[in-house]
């Protein structure tokens, strides 16, 4: 009796086993690849509408051919990362440059399997697009440029999805070709920068911006042009154009321009807290405090605050940051 119980229990414990090894090599084979998680995830529905406009959705169903461990490293943005661009649905992606919408999508990618272990501060990781993003700590969350991490190490059949909570933004070109590409509506819903490329080029300020080996990296903080229609309104002059710009004193035009550009290597807005920062200008920005991914800022010579519109945008020689009023010395 002893004896048939225990073949009873051991019979039980190999059909356990068995079972058990059938169940993981199932769960193996069904594991879904980088883009089935954007499917089947309802938060990730207008990272799933962008891969299928951008071309990027059928590479990341499959293994990486670039890489011997056969995957990719994604950071994906949720839903809410979209709407911060006023882009709220799959609907409003079809504004967009398609060769931008790549290229935004390519510099969430990276090669092999970079595990939410493996992230540190003053790390750097390389993107498909080619520029480096790098790894930022505040306290207990960690940022890559300037968005936040909110979940790691999503295992997918061709690699690993870490969650954020910003679109990470590169151009691949320095700060002026950046502003002119930036005056495209197609390349986001808002805003357009005519007026301040106007305004570089009345000031003769383009070549200091302009990407040169070994030139300096630059924060710019970069108004939109209702931003410097409101500077008109200010100043009693109206600027319905950007050719309007020219009816300032050129030496005017240049010192507030020099008012938005901080030498100070390129920063993203979660490596900046707070403080008096010192622009080209030379009269000090005040920030206030990081809060949901931007701040606000003021010059000396304002009033009310300035809103960061689109920050981080990660160009060849600095970081431009779009915001909604003029900064004034």
């Amino acid at each position: 009796m002893f004896l048939n119980h225990k073949i009873l229990l051991m019979t039980a414990l190999a059909v356990s086993i068995l079972a058990t090894t059938a169940c993981e090599k199932e769960d193996e084979e069904v594991a879904p690849s980088i883009a089935s998680i954007a499917v089947t995830n309802e938060d990730f529905s207008t990272l799933e509408g962008a891969a299928i406009q951008g071309g990027v959705a059928v590479v990341l169903s499959n293994s990486n051919p670039g890489d011997p461990s056969g995957d990719y490293t994604v950071f994906a943005p949720n839903n809410a990362a979209f709407a911060r661009l006023g882009l709220n649905s799959e609907g409003d992606l079809a504004v967009l440059n398609d060769a931008f919408l790549t290229s935004t999508l390519l510099y969430h990618v990276s090669n092999g399997n970079l595990e939410g272990s493996s992230i540190a501060a003053g790390g750097v990781s390389g993107s498909a697009l080619g520029p480096n993003r790098r790894f930022v700590t505040r306290g207990t969350d960690v940022y890559i440029n300037g968005s936040k991490i909110l979940a790691t190490d999503v295992k997918a059949e061709n690699g690993t999805v870490h969650v954020i909570d910003k679109v990470l933004l590169a151009t691949g070109a320095d700060i002026v070709q950046s502003a002119l590409a930036l005056t495209d509506s197609k390349v986001f819903v808002t805003p357009e920068l005519t007026f301040l490329v106007e305004a570089l080029v009345y000031t003769d300020l383009v070549g200091a911006l302009v990407a040169a080996p070994g030139s300096p990296s630059f924060t710019v903080f970069a108004p939109t042009d209702a931003a410097f229609k409101q500077f008109g309104v200010d100043l009693g002059v109206t600027l319905n154009v950007p050719a309007d710009i020219r009816q300032l004193p050129k030496e005017t035009v240049a010192a507030v321009l020099l008012n938005h550009v901080v030498a100070d290597g390129g920063k993203f807005t979660s490596e900046m807290n707070g403080g008096i920062i010192a622009p080209l200008g030379g009269v000090g920005l005040t920030l206030g405090a990081f809060s949901n991914g931007t701040l606000t800022l003021k010059g000396n010579g304002n009033t009310s605050t300035a809103n960061m519109l689109i920050p981080d945008v990660q160009c060849t020689n600095g970081v431009v940051h779009v915001i909604d009023r003029v900064l004034l010395p």
